[in-house]
């Protein structure tokens, strides 16, 4: 029962740590899981002290614990990195529901784009010449890697997926069978991942 419980956090924990970029939050999922660890604990404290459950169950929730604030803290890592590339990916989208940010994480990415160009003309500019000052966040922008490699596992088969090889300059298209696995660029099967038809691995 807990191994079913806990089998969708780790497969968002897993997708978030091998991609390139942010993938859509997961929050409601975080926030179930929060629960059911609160619970968990709740009930763990009606065991009597020797009941061999007692051990079975925190290394469990320990577990659980450690794969919400890894995936969290791998969340925070991409919206320092590309802050100013995914404040403006966000400005584009009207649908929320679409959003990769949540509301918390779209307010820690402007403070911590404000804080970075603060710290920028406090520590640099202040100090070169007037026509040099200019601060343009969209050149220091910094954006994931979308064409970098990554292993996937087909869960849904899916036909006549193009493959675009940019390198050589021609387009190919592979079916990807369920269950197969592969190694490909992240860019062309984005939307797969998104829909759920693949995972990361």
């Amino acid at each position: 029962m807990v191994k079913q419980d806990t089998h969708l956090p780790q497969k968002a924990w897993i997708t978030e740590r091998m991609s390139p970029t942010l993938e859509q939050n997961q929050s409601e999922l975080v926030d179930c899981m929060l629960d059911q660890i609160n619970q968990m604990a709740e009930n763990l404290k009606r065991l009597k002290k020797h009941d061999f459950r007692l051990a079975i169950h925190k290394m469990e929730i320990d577990r659980i614990r450690y794969i919400i604030s890894s995936y969290l803290r791998v969340r925070l890592e991409k919206i320092e990195r590309y802050a100013h590339y995914l404040l403006q990916k966000e400005a584009g989208i009207t649908d929320e529901s679409m959003a990769n940010l949540t509301p918390q994480e779209v307010t820690y990415a402007k403070d911590y784009a404000s804080n970075l160009e603060s710290h920028f003309q406090t520590l640099v500019l202040q100090h070169v010449p007037e026509n040099l000052r200019g601060f343009d966040p969209t050149k220091m922008s910094v954006k994931p890697n979308l064409d970098s490699y990554i292993f996937l596992r087909v869960k849904e088969e899916t036909q006549g997926v193009l493959i675009d090889d940019s390198g050589e300059g021609r387009d190919e298209e592979v079916d990807l069978e369920e269950g197969s696995q592969h190694l490909m660029r992240y860019k062309p099967i984005s939307h797969l991942v998104q829909s759920g038809a693949v995972t990361l691995i």
